[in-house]
């Protein structure tokens, strides 16, 4: 099953990470260990600590995420259908032309999700929810057996606490849907591995596939791991500065050069919290615009490009007439610049959270991961996920437009 593009498997992992749960005749949990109801159904506690009763064999499940969900599905190779989608956005395929200093244009085309290339299919499926609203007809429609909601994602961008999650939820269990909840980072504002392994062995037991979902956690905690392993002694004085610079053109229209993102950014938390290095915008807040004396005032030694209203490779940096007025910076002109992994609607961690630390690291401390080379780190790492092949592994660095990292 591995070995070719299904729906199915990519359900599996995805229910990994959407953790919590709601709806059908859910009641507290009383304890964090799955019952048994009947033959046909058993009892999944949520990320909120909620009991749900979902089928034992499940054939079909509606999705309310970023990919994060189908990403799971599709590593824990499950036997179940994606039958209804949150979005159209992580089912769009993406271009992005430019125009080089020299007059020659360049493009990224291609650019997409991995659950999306794996699982093509998934593009003829009804969408039931966009921009945080739910078609409840539409759902009601598609009848799932399972409904997986991660709750940090675009759709549903919950924060702890919000109101709108219960008032969604109580109109969800009218339909009598089993509903599962995963929290993500960006719903409890502490992005952590504790919390990504939470999630996806959630999804892993709403399978009865928990212990595969725990193998996933495992090799994603170990590639971080190793990162941290290499950084973790460099003295503070020492430690590598890095701008992360998202390249937004609205901005540009408005006289900025681009949006800085803050210390409550999850790709800061990453850099600083795994890779050990320091963001050089230390104010306490997601992002903010910069100008270009604000960017040139910055001087970080290198500088790390998201996803941000569009993909943003180094070269856009580097080479663009709308970027000369940055030329001096010595991070361009050592072209000490990378780009993290197209992300598009994405507004949490997907499972290619351990290629941005990756990136980050080799960007930051070249010469503590020499050893690396970038291209087949990333092959090995999805070809072990995903359970694919080279050239299925090799698709999805192209799908994120990491072809870049080939020469590193």
């Amino acid at each position: 099953m591995k070995t070719r593009l299904r729906a199915v498997g990519a359900v599996a992992a995805a229910m990994v990470m959407l953790a919590a749960c709601g709806g059908g005749t859910s009641s507290e949990a009383e304890s964090s260990a799955p019952e048994q109801t009947s033959a046909d159904t058993r009892i999944v506690v949520d990320s909120r600590g909620v009991e749900v009763e979902v089928p034992t064999e499940i054939k079909t499940v509606a999705t309310v995420s970023d990919a994060f969900v189908e990403e799971i599905m599709y590593a824990l190779d499950v036997d179940a259908e994606v039958t209804g989608l949150s979005g159209t956005c992580i089912v769009k395929e993406f271009s992005y032309d430019f125009v080089a200093l020299d007059g020659e244009p360049f493009e990224y085309t291609g650019g997409m999700n991995p659950a999306n290339y794996l699982m093509p299919e998934m593009r003829d499926m009804p969408i039931f929810a966009q921009d945080g609203q739910f078609n409840f007809e539409t759902l009601a429609t598609i009848d799932p057996d399972v409904l997986i909601i991660h709750s940090g994602c675009c759709t549903v961008n919950w924060a702890e606490g919000d109101s709108g999650m219960e008032e969604t939820l109580n109109k969800l269990d009218g339909l009598g849907i089993p509903t599962v909840v995963v929290h993500g980072p960006n719903y409890t504002g502490q992005p952590n591995l504790e919390d990504m392994r939470a999630g996806i062995e959630v999804v892993g037991d709403v399978f009865g596939k928990k212990d595969e979902a725990s193998d996933i956690a495992t090799l994603i905690e170990d590639e971080i791991n190793e990162v941290v392993a290499r950084t973790a002694d460099i003295p503070e004085d020492e430690k590598t500065t890095v701008l992360i610079f998202g390249l937004n053109p609205n901005v540009r229209s408005e006289g900025n050069s681009g949006i800085a993102m803050g210390v409550q950014d999850v790709q800061s938390y990453m850099l600083t919290d795994f890779v050990n290095a320091t963001n050089v915008f230390t104010t306490d807040i997601t992002s903010s615009p910069l100008n270009a004396e604000q960017v040139l005032a910055s001087d970080p030694d290198a500088i790390i490009l998201p996803t941000h209203n569009g993909y943003h490779p180094p070269r856009e940096l580097l080479d663009t007439d709308y970027f000369t007025n940055l030329s001096s910076m010595r991070a361009i002109q050592e072209e000490r610049v990378a780009a993290l992994p197209w992300s598009p609607c994405n507004c949490d961690q997907r499972l290619e959270m351990p290629v941005n630390v990756m990136v980050m690291a080799k960007t930051a401390y070249p010469e503590l991961f020499e050893d690396i080379d970038l291209e087949q780190w990333m092959l090995d790492y999805f070809m072990e996920l995903y359970g694919v092949d080279e050239e299925t592994a090799d698709g999805i660095i192209s799908a994120l437009w990491m072809d870049w990292a080939r020469t590193q």
